[in-house]
């Protein structure tokens, strides 16, 4: 396949508007031109991949929580694993991701995080690993659910400067409880580095939340899950969440981690602009049912779900494409508010808006495929066709 591309008779989401019977070129993996099929011409140095009736182009979507997929988890801490997560991705549209840690001991952290570091300065195929979200250890153990609870620390300022040090500056979002000793020194700290603050796996009442928010936390890991629920005497991290216009949320929208008709009502009181969808998925993902290694501890998958021995919730086996279609059903939310909740706000936070998150010319070329049923058929990662629905897996 030619390295410029052309692709034609198709839906375009723009940034800014919806061409209906539109094309994209694509030039050494950017975005060239986007435009009317009436000012096509015939450029014969742009191969052509021509889409019948129905289609549409979508920002690639980018998963800021993700642990594992096929069989291999970031905590493998090898370069295999990380490559297999990159080819595996795009097999559900995300065509970028952090990969996530879970809470283990610091020598293995600090083995994944060398491990990641490495990889992202050589890495060539498959979606973009851009960077990590450290999801524990500084985190409440009242609300660990499926994290090791005997690995759990206290916020540790100097600690996390060194895995900023060993990952090279790769960290960008790091999930705690505000609660916890050291918590606000570290918010504040990861504000003033622009690294996202995630309250998450947290026992913080409202009262704890609002010192967060003044310290620099502008972010909810999986929202309602590992955390202080609603009261209607307490809001606790969700209620306090909902209230706050400036937060956004992370949600799993596998119709497990959080009900239908809560993801609806989170939709009504945060809208898209706020929302991040997220898959939290695990090694399972992509696997048949049975048992599987999450940080040392065994779970079983069955019938979508993943689970502890004790029945917690370990992570999900979500796939971001099944996310999407399960949004737009739980919510009646518009293609383009999906956009948002994929591509355009995990961009956003994540500082790389100005070449991910929408399709806009100079931007990647990331960007997904859909058929009128938002059935995924195409995945493009910096404009190379790495997915095609039908393709061998």
């Amino acid at each position: 396949m030619k390295e410029q591309l052309a692709l034609t008779n198709i839906q375009v989401y723009t940034e800014n508007e919806v061409i209906e019977n539109g094309f994209i070129k694509i030039k050494s993996g950017e975005i060239a031109e986007i435009g009317c099929m009436d000012i096509f011409g015939n450029d014969p140095r742009y191969e052509k991949i021509e889409f019948p009736p129905g289609n549409s182009a979508l920002p690639g979507m980018i998963d800021l929580h993700i642990h594992g997929v096929n069989g291999t988890d970031m905590m493998d801490a090898t370069e295999e694993a990380l490559r297999n997560m990159a080819i595996s991705l795009p097999r559900e549209g995300t065509t970028s991701f952090l990969v996530t840690t879970i809470t283990q001991e610091v020598k293995a952290i600090e083995k994944a995080l060398r491990n990641t570091a490495i990889y992202m300065n050589s890495q060539e195929e498959g979606a973009e690993i851009l960077g990590v979200h450290l999801e524990g250890p500084f985190i409440s153990k009242k609300r660990a659910g499926a994290q090791p609870h005997q690995y759990i620390r206290k916020p540790d300022l100097t600690l996390f400067q060194t895995w900023q040090k060993i990952a090279t500056g790769a960290i960008k979002v790091v999930t705690l409880a505000p609660e916890e000793e050291n918590g606000l020194e570290l918010i504040r700290y990861l504000k003033e580095n622009d690294v996202v603050a995630s309250i998450g796996h947290s026992d913080a009442y409202h009262s704890d939340m609002e010192e967060a928010i003044k310290a620099g936390a502008s972010h909810i890991t999986h929202l309602y899950n590992g955390m202080r629920g609603l009261h209607h005497r307490e809001p606790g991290v969700a209620g306090t969440a909902l209230a706050n216009e400036d937060l956004y949320v992370e949600m799993i929208v596998d119709g497990i981690h959080i009900h239908p008709a809560i993801v609806k009502s989170t939709y009504n009181a945060k809208k898209a602009e706020k929302i991040i969808l997220i898959t939290d998925s695990i090694r399972a993902k992509g696997l048949a049912d049975g048992s599987y290694d999450l940080g040392g501890q065994e779970v079983t998958v069955q019938n979508g779900k993943a689970v502890l021995e004790d029945g917690t919730l370990a992570g999900s086996i979500l796939k971001m494409d099944a996310g999407v279609r399960n949004m737009l059903e739980f919510t009646g939310c518009t293609i383009e508010e999906m956009i948002q909740m994929t591509a355009g706000n995990p961009a956003k936070r994540l500082n790389v808006y100005h070449r991910k998150g929408s399709l806009k010319v100079g931007k990647d070329a990331d960007l997904i495929i859909l058929d009128q049923n938002n059935e995924l058929l195409m995945t493009f990662c910096r404009g190379k066709l790495v997915y095609r629905k039908g393709d061998l897996e």
